[in-house]
């Protein structure tokens, strides 16, 4: 009889391939909807107002990624490091990844937004909102990179169970 209580690294790699999956989508629809809102490039106008207004900081990351893939990752570095062949590296890759995107939130995205949201519409604000803007382009490859080793690391997870 096959055993099919899941353990809780099983779990933890199930949450952590789901809420990186969430915020890869959500990143970009940020980038595709929300984020022309706030700055028009081709006018060189950045609305504080609008990006205030939609608070999505506060609103959506703080609650999907700003805490939770915050400690999802860390537990997934802790449970990468104990598995073994495949999972491990897909695992490990995906966590340090992961790693890497949560060190330049905390300290580039974050701070930038926040400064952003009090910004009046000046060619400075312009051009900090337009850097932001292309800085989420490595955001977005890092967390679809990441998220497409952590689909690997389940793959597998699975094949290791059937065995």
């Amino acid at each position: 009889m096959m055993n099919l209580e899941p353990s809780a690294a099983e779990i933890l790699l199930w949450l952590f391939v789901l809420n990186l999956g969430v915020a890869f989508g959500a990143g970009l629809y940020e980038h595709r909807i929300a984020l022309p809102r706030w700055l028009n490039v081709t006018g060189g106008h950045w609305s504080a107002e609008a990006a205030r207004q939609d608070d999505v900081g506060r609103r959506f990351w703080g609650v999907v990624t700003t805490g939770p893939l915050t400690l999802l990752t860390l537990a997934s570095l802790y449970f990468a490091t104990r598995a073994t062949g495949p999972l491990r590296s897909w695992w490990l890759a995906a966590a340090l990844v992961v790693l890497v995107d949560r060190v330049l939130t905390f300290s580039y995205f974050i701070p930038t937004m926040v400064r952003l949201m009090q910004s009046p519409d000046t060619p400075a604000a312009v051009e900090t909102a337009t850097r932001w803007v292309r800085m989420n382009h490595l955001r977005h490859a890092l967390a679809g990179g990441a998220w497409f080793a952590a689909l690997q690391a389940l793959s597998w997870l699975r094949v290791k169970g059937a065995g």
